[in-house]
C-alpha cells in the first residue's frame, strides 16, 4: 500500500484540495484508451475462474447469472484482488458494484466483533442496494456479516446492532457513520478496505466531502481505498488522489460515455400540454415489464403519479420530499416488482439497478449530459453482465417547451 506518512503530513495533504495535481502518466491514458478500442473479444475469452476467486464466490457468480466479466471487471478486479488503490470512472451497466464487492470479499478475513471493510455513497437507496449486492455474493460465506446504516432510522437501533451482532463489513451514508463513529458506537481502527461508490456526488459537496474526510481520518492509513462512479470529471479526480496512494486509474470508455450501445433510443418534441396524452398512449400500446419515468421536481412527480394511478395504472413515486423510510419502502417495492410504474425524480437516477426494467422515460429532459447519462442506463447494471437478457430497451425522450409552466 505504500510507505506510512507522518499524521501531520498525511492530514495536511489531505486537507489541501486547492493543489494542482499532476497529470496520469501518459502509460494510465494510454492504457485506458487501448482498453476502450479493444471492445469485448478479448474480455469474454476468459471468465471470473480466471480471477482465482474464492470457489463461494465463484458458485453466487454462477447463481446469480453472470457468465464473463465486463470490460471494467476485466480491467479492475485483478488488481483490486492484490489491495492495490482504484480509481474507477466507467459507464453505469458495466458492473462497477460487483468489483468492489468480489475484491473485497476475496480479501476478507472475518475477525469477531472488527469492522474490516467500509462503503460510503450518498443515498440511503443505493446503500440498501450495496449491502443486497454484498448478501448476494456472500450466500456461501456465513461468517461474512453485513450491515447498512443510514440516516431515518432510530440512531439507537443501528447502536444497539453494532454492540451486539457487529457487523465485518458496513455500508452507509456519511452522515450516519459519522454519527456512530464519534460516539464511539462504530470503531474504525480495524479497516482495511475504504471505498466511495458514485465518489464524485459525495466529494463535489463540500459538507458532504467533510464528512467523508473525517470518517477517512479515523481509519488506519494502511488500508486500501477505491472510488467509483459512471461520472468523474478531470477536476475532481485530483481530489480522489488525496485519499490514495499510488492508484490505479481505470477510465474506460471516458471520452465516448454517452456512447450507450445496446439500447435504442427514441426523441418526441412535444409542448407541455401533449406530454401526458403522449404518456397515455406509449404506457397502451408497449409491451413492457417494469417503467421509471423521471421528472424534473418533486411536485411535478407527485402529480404525474397521481394521474397515472387515477388513470388505472400501476404506479408509485418517489421524490426528496417523502420521509427517507417512505423512500426506501417504496424504493423495495418497485424493485420486487409490486408496482411497474415509478415515477422519479433524479434522487433514483444514479447508481440504482433494477432488474425488471426495460422502458425509461425522461416526460422532462435533465438539464445535463451527466444527468441523462444516469438516468437512461444506471437501472440496467446488472443486465449487461448476463447474456440471457435482451438489451434492446427502448427509450422515449420527451422534451418540454421553452415557454411550459410546471
Amino acid at each position: 500500500m505504500g510507505e506510512i506518512k507522518d499524521n501531520d503530513a498525511y492530514e495536511e495533504e489531505l486537507l489541501d484540495y486547492e493543489e494542482e495535481d499532476e497529470k496520469a502518466p501518459d502509460s494510465v491514458s494510454a492504457k485506458a484508451a487501448d482498453s476502450a478500442k479493444k471492445g469485448y473479444v478479448g474480455i469474454h475469452s476468459s471468465g471470473f475462474r480466471d480471477f482465482l476467486l474464492k470457489p463461494e464466490l465463484l458458485r453466487s457468480i454462477v447463481d446469480s447469472g453472470f457468465e464473463h466479466p465486463s470490460e471494467v471487471q476485466h480491467e479492475c478486479i485483478p488488481q483490486a484482488i492484490l489491495g492495490m488503490d482504484v480509481i474507477c470512472q466507467a459507464k453505469s451497466g458495466m458492473g462497477k458494484t460487483a468489483v468492489f464487492v468480489l475484491s473485497t470479499l476475496q480479501q476478507i478475513e472475518p475477525v469477531a466483533g472488527q469492522v474490516a471493510a467500509l462503503v460510503l455513497c450518498h443515498t440511503r437507496e443505493l446503500a440498501y442496494q450495496i449491502c443486497h449486492e454484498f448478501e448476494r455474493f456472500s450466500t456461501y460465506l456465513p461468517d461474512i456479516k453485513v450491515s447498512v446504516f443510514y440516516g431515518g432510522v432510530n440512531i439507537k437501533v443501528h447502536k444497539d446492532l453494532l454492540k451486539n451482532e457487529c457487523p465485518h463489513i458496513v455500508v452507509g451514508t456519511p452522515g450516519r457513520i459519522l454519527a456512530l463513529a464519534r460516539d464511539k458506537d462504530l470503531s474504525l481502527k480495524n479497516v482495511r478496505h475504504f471505498i466511495l461508490d458514485e465518489c464524485d456526488k459525495m466529494l463535489e459537496s463540500l459538507d458532504m466531502r467533510r464528512d467523508v474526510q473525517e470518517i477517512f481520518k479515523m481509519t488506519p492509513h494502511d488500508k486500501q481505498v477505491m472510488m467509483f462512479s459512471a461520472t468523474l470529471s478531470k477536476e475532481i479526480r485530483p481530489v480522489c488522489k488525496k485519499f490514495m496512494q499510488d492508484p490505479m486509474e481505470i477510465y474506460v470508455d471516458d471520452e465516448a460515455k454517452l456512447t450507450l450501445h445496446g439500447l435504442v433510443q427514441h426523441y418526441i418534441k412535444l409542448g407541455e400540454l401533449e406530454k401526458n396524452r403522449k404518456l397515455n398512449d406509449l404506457l397502451d400500446a408497449l409491451d413492457f415489464n417494469q417503467v421509471v419515468i423521471f421528472v424534473k421536481s418533486v411536485s411535478r412527480a407527485a402529480e404525474l403519479n397521481k394521474l397515472l394511478v387515477e388513470c388505472n395504472f400501476p404506479s408509485i413515486c418517489i421524490h426528496s420530499g417523502m420521509s427517507q423510510e417512505e423512500r426506501l419502502t417504496r424504493y423495495k417495492s418497485f424493485k420486487e416488482g409490486h408496482k411497474r410504474i415509478l415515477v422519479a425524480t433524479d434522487l433514483v437516477g444514479r447508481g440504482i439497478d433494477i432488474e425488471r426494467v426495460n422502458i425509461v422515460i425522461n416526460y422532462d429532459m435533465p438539464d445535463s449530459a451527466d444527468t441523462y447519462l444516469h438516468r437512461v442506463s444506471s437501472v440496467f447494471i446488472l443486465q449487461s453482465n448476463q447474456s440471457h437478457v435482451d438489451l434492446d430497451f427502448l427509450f422515449f425522450f420527451c422534451e418540454f417547451s421553452v415557454n411550459a409552466g410546471g
